[in-house]
């Protein structure tokens, strides 16, 4: 989409990254993608042979670049999840695929880049209880779904009452919106609920899908928010968590303003916020001087991502890591193509493995 290529040169031309930040981000193994989804949809998407109806669902056509950008959304979450655990911040210019299930795609949505991303976490070892904050305007029922027998994994999510999906899925925390609902309410009730899901649960990492579609231009939206009540709502939750020492892996998530300088302005505050954000918070000790910033710019076919990294430290938790009952003995395919939907971003290794930052990418995930 066009909101990618012009946030990616807002950024840089407003000087909140410098062109050499932008790095690309790798591929999801095959293998990180059946810790949450089934093995036959994960192999009908690699070989093309997915049901008709399931096709229909994800709303774009299979095709060889479909399945490589779908796979490296998903990477550049799980890089960015990486690199949030170790610096405390990572962000994407896209990203947020949460309509996608365990067995199929929806909403533009291929693979679901932040289940995903959670569960390499806990496979890992890098976090036990994971928390993610949904401010899309759709609710996120993929994801409410894929974790909602899992206490290690809470799911929040603000979004439009009446809105896609119309056949919602239970959250562990769902806040649904009126039609028309302006700054004071969504500022109100997210305040209120953020402190309540942070307190209840005690995540170890965060993951925050900042969607402008919420806007009171978009036409998917029903909300009624300004730009500067999303630049507030993004403010609240990254101060937050920020007090609370805890990771944060941003993304994009959806916009379908007409207006796609708003879009691009929604966006850009929310990295922006981020980077004003990554100096040493209150109280905490910061290991380097200065922080990082990086990248992943994908042209044409390719998507743009970001990645963010503070440098403040965080509070670690003890427990240790709950594994996946959906991961797969089997392996997947080892090679094959891929594609994706939102673009996610921010990683601790380059798409070689190199200790190098990068960033995933996508269609615009709602």
């Amino acid at each position: 989409m066009a909101k990618y290529a012009r946030l990616r040169e807002r950024l840089i031309a407003t000087a909140v990254l410098a062109p050499e930040q932008l790095i690309e981000a790798p591929a999801a193994d095959w293998s990180d993608l059946h810790l949450v989804h089934t093995p036959a949809y994960v192999e009908a998407v690699a070989a093309g042979t997915l049901p008709r109806e399931v096709e229909r669902r994800i709303g774009f056509p299979w095709s060889p670049d479909m399945v490589e950008r779908s796979r490296r959304s998903v990477g550049a979450t799980i890089a960015a999840a990486r690199a949030a655990i170790e610096d405390g911040l990572a962000a994407n210019l896209a990203g947020g695929t949460h309509h996608s299930f365990a067995d199929r795609g929806e909403g533009y949505c291929v693979f679901n880049d932040v289940a995903v991303a959670a569960r390499v976490l806990q496979r890992d070892g890098l976090a036990a209880r994971v928390l993610v904050v949904d401010c899309d305007v759709h609710q996120g029922h993929g994801t409410a779904a894929i974790f909602r027998d899992d206490p290690n994994v809470f799911t929040f999510s603000m979004h439009g009452a009446h809105n896609f999906p119309f056949k919602k899925e239970h959250s562990d925390l769902d806040v649904a919106l009126e039609d028309g609902a302006g700054d004071a309410e969504y500022l109100g009730l997210l305040e209120r609920h953020l402190d309540d899901a942070l307190a209840r649960h005690e995540p170890d990492v965060v993951f925050y899908l900042a969607g402008a579609d919420p806007y009171e231009g978009d036409r998917l939206g029903r909300l009624r928010m300004t730009i500067d009540g999303l630049r507030r709502r993004d403010q609240h939750v990254l101060g937050r968590c920020r007090q609370r020492r805890l990771p944060v892996a941003i993304s994009m998530s959806g916009g379908y303003a007409p207006d796609i300088d708003a879009i691009v302005s929604i966006h850009a505050n929310t990295i922006a916020t981020a980077v004003a954000l990554a100096g040493d918070p209150p109280g905490l000790k910061s290991r380097r001087s200065d922080f990082e910033f990086r990248c992943s710019d994908f042209e044409s076919r390719r998507s743009d991502f970001e990645f963010r990294r503070s440098d403040f430290e965080f509070r670690r938790s003890g427990h240790e890591p709950r594994h996946s009952d959906l991961k797969s003995r089997r392996t997947g395919p080892t090679a094959g193509p891929a594609g994706t939907h939102g673009q996610s971003a921010g990683t601790r290794s380059s798409s070689a493995g190199t200790h190098g930052r990068s960033a995933g990418t996508s269609v615009p995930a709602d």
